[in-house]
């Protein structure tokens, strides 16, 4: 049976980390987008090579990644956002379904990415699950994780999708507005998953083989 591919998306600051702790706490495993990128972008080479081609040999400076040339380039216009992203999430896409192959053995997994939909990895996944928190308050604990300055993450809000928009897509809503209480948020997650599947128990655990 394939595994239900679940994809945690939200803004900054709402608390994606957070909730897939807890899945991780209940045996659903989670790919990183985030982190993966990072080290793909790295690792491999169709990455490394349409970078380079994309901004010179200098994005690998001594073989490693520059990130400011690399970020300057990528926030400057949306324009250079579309040429670097095409680089790039064709491959990670690549690398999640890989991913999801090594951990058949789980009925449900996991991706955590903050651009899930504008990335296009809604269609990866089965269930889109948005995080939301309200955005004064994403913004303090953005603010207070990352030691920013309140207009630095003021921007990185408003370069992302509406929290309105990402309710619409989404086919599930968790509420992480400091007052909702979210483990049992996420036990009607898995209970809904578990009504619609029939495979899987509040606290899962691999089948054994």
């Amino acid at each position: 049976m394939m595994a239900i591919k679940l994809g945690i998306t939200g803004g900054i600051g709402s608390g994606k980390s957070l909730v897939c702790r807890l899945l991780e706490v209940m045996g659903v495993p989670v790919y990183i987008s985030d982190a993966e990128t990072k080290q793909l972008m790295v690792a491999d080479f169709s990455i490394r090579e349409g970078l380079v081609a994309l901004l010179g040999e200098n994005v690998y400076a001594d073989g490693v990644l520059n990130k400011p040339l690399l970020a300057s380039y990528l926030f400057g216009d949306p324009g250079h956002a579309r040429q670097g992203n095409g680089i790039v999430h064709p491959r990670v896409k690549e690398d999640f379904r890989r991913w999801v192959q090594c951990h058949d053995v789980f009925p449900v997994v996991a991706i955590e990415s903050a651009i899930l939909i504008e990335a296009g990895f809604a269609g990866e996944v089965d269930v889109v699950v948005m995080v939301y928190a309200p955005e004064e308050i994403r913004i303090e604990r953005a603010v207070r994780r990352d030691s920013s300055s309140r207009e630095l993450i003021e921007k990185r809000v408003r370069s992302q999708m509406s929290d309105e928009e990402k309710r619409r897509q989404a086919d599930f809503v968790i509420v992480n507005d400091g007052e909702a209480p979210l483990i049992p948020q996420v036990l009607e997650l898995i209970d809904s998953l578990s009504k619609k599947s029939g495979c899987l128990s509040r606290r899962q655990a691999p089948p054994q083989r």
